[in-house]
């Protein structure tokens, strides 16, 4: 058997061709089919909840497998939404669960919540609200006009500079957030939509005027590049949640320690705390593997346990692709030693056996060659 980081490496080194590779099992293929052809079809969350294979598959991918059955717990987190931050779902330490209802965001989005893409129905009604502030009725000619060219087009924007370049379409998504174009600086929208909204120090968190921080969010090229306006998070991104999902719980059934290093590879860019890491469980076991730490660490006070992590890492470097490579590259290294995946060879049968390692492997070998505790 391969050991963890020889198991981790073949799978993360190139990442579109494991998940492909799990695409093509028929299982997979077919719920993913049936989940594309049916969610459009959900207009409310008692179709969504009483469909157990949308439900199921859709729980599945924001890590909830294990909850799908507790379907009024849900219902109560997806009627409240998110929006407010003393809703049920923002209250629970648990954020997959306000990531769910956000993607599956029926309180603010009703009937379109499955079809919701902010640069087109949330555009689309700002910019009629809009129009109602400046004196004009959002059912004349003129708005319906507009609105009509915008549907038509703004699907075909895959840049910055696309949406930049075609007047009609950037006056009015200027004019859906209460901006006028005529007045506006091009070189400072410009740096508002590359900033994004992210970062807190991004230009558009850093203007008074809320409006850009909403025009970023809406024309979040930042974040989303070239499916920007063409996102909906319910539908292809849940199912790539789903396939890295099931791609790292395929990992797991070998080897729990390549799943442990898969999943924090896809969650290190978002951690931005300590208390992120200690608040998941797989993320803080992967923390404390890598540092050596036994799991009693865990018992240890919070905020002990926080600044241990901060004096041994650089939460920063998580974000870093190399930084992050070489960090996962010693936890895996850390767990073979605990969890070895060869049985280790015993003294009599050294006598009478062929030359052979014993106890570490040479590819676990190299790799903590490049370690540096």
């Amino acid at each position: 058997m391969l050991s963890t980081y020889i198991s981790y490496q073949l799978v993360a080194k190139d990442i579109p061709k494991s998940i492909a590779r799990i695409e093509q099992q028929p299982t997979v293929d077919r719920d993913t089919q049936y989940y594309l052809a049916n969610i459009t079809k959900v207009k409310s969350i008692d179709d969504f909840v009483n469909n157990d294979r949308l439900f199921k598959y859709a729980m599945k991918a924001y890590g909830l497998e294990n909850m799908d059955y507790a379907k009024a717990f849900m219902v109560k987190a997806l009627k409240e939404g998110v929006s407010d931050p003393g809703s049920f779902a923002n209250k629970l330490t648990d954020k997959r669960y306000a990531q769910f209802v956000a993607a599956f965001n029926f309180a603010a989005d009703g009937a379109n919540a499955t079809v919701y893409n902010p640069t087109q129905q949330q555009v689309t009604a700002n910019y009629a609200t809009q129009a109602e502030i400046a004196g004009l009725d959002p059912d004349s000619d003129y708005v319906k006009g507009e609105t009509t060219y915008y549907l038509a087009n703004i699907t075909k924007v895959k840049s910055i500079d696309d949406l930049m370049s075609n007047d009609r379409l950037y006056t009015y998504a200027l004019a859906a957030f209460g901006l006028d174009s005529a007045t506006e600086d091009k070189d400072l929208i410009k740096s508002v939509l590359q900033g994004g909204v992210k970062d807190p120090d991004s230009v558009a968190n850093q203007q008074t005027n809320k409006a850009y921080a909403g025009l970023a969010a809406a024309f979040n090229f930042a974040q989303y590049g070239d499916t920007t306006t063409t996102r909906v998070t319910a539908q292809q991104p849940t199912v790539d949640m789903y396939l890295r999902q099931t791609l790292e719980e395929d990992a797991g059934q070998t080897n729990e320690g390549v799943r442990l290093a898969l999943y924090f590879q896809r969650k290190a860019p978002d951690i931005t705390s300590w208390y992120d890491v200690l608040a998941d469980t797989a993320l803080a076991s992967v923390v404390r593997t890598a540092l050596g730490l036994p799991d009693s660490f865990a018992t240890a006070d919070i905020d002990k346990q926080a600044q241990l992590f901060e004096q041994k890492l650089d939460i920063k470097d998580f974000t870093d692709p190399e930084k992050l490579g070489k960090f996962l590259t010693r936890f895996t290294s850390m767990y073979e030693i605990a969890h070895p995946t060869s049985t280790a060879v015993t003294s009599v049968s050294v006598l009478f056996a062929q030359p052979t390692t014993i106890g570490i492997s040479t590819d676990l070998m190299m790799a903590m060659q490049q370690l540096k505790f």
